[in-house]
């Protein structure tokens, strides 16, 4: 398969009276539901580039096997937040890997739990770089990017977030870092 050179991020919520069905509308609203996905760990690849969905999806064909990072959270509990999120750490130098993760969870705002995801992703980071976290890091919430012992590392976060239904439906969401080769 090689090593992937373009990435896009997606998210999505899907209802239904069964849990299987609202993952595949959650999917659907992502727009990688016709796509066999594979779960990888957290490498952001060298030389990556970040694209737009509609560019990515335009690499991609229905049935073919793409790999993501996915995040998914369902509850069938009306009223119950529930997230999805997906955080990444690039590294300004493009010979250098980065970090992705993923994060679901209940009660978090999308806020809240974007911003875990993404310190998260730079949290391993700095350590695969020998940093220790809370003394080597500085972030600069102007240009929100983070300095890792003169490393610009830039982060960015994608959630997805709903509140579960009040007639007992399942509710699921979704969010994904998909690869594109």
């Amino acid at each position: 398969m090689g090593v992937p050179k373009k990435m896009f991020f997606t998210k999505g919520v899907g209802i239904h009276f069964e849990k299987l069905t609202s993952f595949e509308l959650a999917l659907r609203d992502a727009g990688i539901a016709e796509l066999n996905l594979v779960k990888v760990s957290s490498i952001f690849p060298p030389g990556c580039k970040v694209v737009n969905k509609s560019v990515g999806r335009g690499h991609l064909q229905a049935g073919g096997i793409t790999h993501c990072v996915l995040a998914e959270a369902s509850t069938n509990e009306p009223n119950r937040l529930i997230a999805s999120s997906i955080g990444v750490a690039i590294p300004d130098d493009p010979r250098q890997w980065g970090y992705l993760s993923e994060h679901h969870c209940y009660g978090m705002t999308q806020k809240s739990a974007g911003e875990y995801a993404e310190d998260l992703a730079a949290y391993m980071l700095a350590t695969t770089l020998g940093l220790d976290f809370e003394e080597s890091v500085r972030y600069d919430a102007k240009t929100e990017i983070w300095n890792m012992r003169k490393k610009i590392v830039k982060t960015r976060e994608i959630t997805q977030t709903a509140v579960g239904p009040k007639d007992g439906k399942w509710c699921t969401v979704i969010a994904a870092g998909v690869f594109v080769n």
